[in-house]
């Protein structure tokens, strides 16, 4: 993956607000059950606990068992309300506003499940979790090979899934902060399930902001 992302790789097919096309609640999941037990394995292999931050968030965590204090930050307040592994929420807009209303090392961790191809500005979100996590404390980053075409970045509309771990791996390294990511796909190949992806990295124990 080229260091410079080209001009365009961000842009959308629908520009209007973000706030608009996630105003309707989705009580829906976007991965199938083999996917969705792939990502609950992957956050309980990483002994994900403690205060923990789901961005872009919605009604459903995926967390095993939930940790002890998980806080979501997402679009739709009916999605935030209705997720029963929550202890808190908050509306707050990424694409907007890529800095999160959170102190530095609030957090032990924080995941992103099947919405890091909407972000577009995601190095700076990326950037932004390294502040508020706690040294050592991961970004989690999950998705398969479903989305919103219309709400997608370019860039990754025209990439496979090899390319896309590329993609998210290159938003941490570009994003300062974090040690390697790590890649992996978590469902095997072939499955009758979804395809499940994993890249994460860990805030590094020496970064200061």
């Amino acid at each position: 993956m080229d260091a410079a992302f080209p001009p365009g790789f961000f842009d959308r097919v629908d520009i209007a607000a973000d706030d608009a096309f996630y105003a309707e609640p989705r009580i829906v999941t976007h991965i199938d059950e083999g996917a969705i037990a792939a990502v609950g394995d992957l956050y309980a292999e990483l002994g994900l606990d403690g205060d923990v931050l789901d961005i872009m968030s919605s009604w459903v965590s995926h967390f095993q068992a939930a940790p002890r204090n998980l806080v979501l930050l997402g679009m739709n307040e009916f999605e935030l309300r209705a997720n029963p592994q929550a202890e808190d929420w908050i509306l707050h807009d990424l694409n907007a506003q890529p800095v999160m209303p959170f102190a530095d090392a609030s957090f032990d961790a924080v995941v992103c499940c099947v919405s890091v191809d909407y972000l577009t500005r995601p190095i700076e979100v990326f950037r932004d979790a390294a502040r508020i996590l706690r040294p050592g404390g991961p970004l989690v980053c999950t998705f398969s090979n479903r989305l919103f075409p219309t709400k997608a970045i370019r860039g990754w509309l025209y990439s496979d899934d090899v390319t896309h771990m590329q993609i998210v791996e290159e938003y941490f390294r570009q994003a300062g902060g974090f040690d390697d990511p790590v890649a992996e796909q978590r469902t095997k190949p072939f499955a009758m399930s979804d395809p499940l992806y994993a890249v994460w990295a860990r805030r590094g124990a020496s970064h200061a902001f």
